[in-house]
């Protein structure tokens, strides 16, 4: 949604949409792409997000075949493990939890779960015994699904939490979640994160 973005990918040689301004989530801002290139309802599209800038590539590979091998999923996306209590505090560091079956169950920029005997004792380490993970922001859908995600609207929840995905849970869309099998360096969500991500690049 912006000429310099636009610029700066033509100059690697990718191929760019440009798309509206006024999108409320990166998964709008994809169903509106998946239209002007006139995909299939079944084709998978994956969301690589701007602020995951060091996704491996085995990974975009990994939530397309995910979502391709779960059809009962209308999503999919991939998560990590939790090992710092300062991060389970963070709240540019989202939480998951899943069901039995790998599907997610919600979304939280707060400690999710809440281990309450464990936490009320003490918030310097992480409770033993809960597996805690951080949501990595990457999504595959179905074309067809993203059609449908627009037409819902923004849900309270999702506009509470800033979380796009609580949409689809709203409307009682699955979503599977694995642990990626190679995790990012982390996301971009604050400017020591960017430059800690620049020096990366440059090393």
């Amino acid at each position: 949604d912006d000429a310099r973005i636009v610029e700066a990918c033509q100059a690697f040689g990718a191929e760019v949409l440009l798309t509206r301004e006024d999108h409320n989530s990166g998964t709008d801002r994809l169903a509106e792409v998946a239209a002007q290139l006139g995909l299939a309802a079944d084709a998978i599209v994956v969301n690589v997000q701007g602020d995951e800038p060091m996704i491996p590539p085995a990974v975009i590979d990994q939530v397309a075949s995910n979502l391709a091998a779960h059809p009962e999923a209308g999503m999919s996306t991939l998560a990590e493990p939790i090992d710092d209590v300062a991060a389970l505090f963070n709240p540019n560091i989202v939480k998951v939890a899943t069901d039995i079956n790998g599907l997610a169950l919600t979304f939280s920029r707060a400690p999710l779960p809440w281990a309450r005997d464990a936490l009320a004792a003490n918030r310097d380490e992480l409770p033993a015994g809960v597996p805690y993970r951080r949501h990595i922001g990457i999504y595959a859908y179905r074309a067809g699904f993203l059609h449908d995600f627009v037409s819902w609207g923004p849900c309270w929840l999702e506009n509470t939490e800033s979380l796009e995905q609580l949409r689809a849970l709203w409307n009682g869309v699955r979503i599977h979640v694995a642990d990626a099998l190679e995790a990012p360096p982390g996301g971009v969500d604050t400017p020591e994160d960017l430059e800690r991500v620049r020096r990366l690049l440059e090393g």
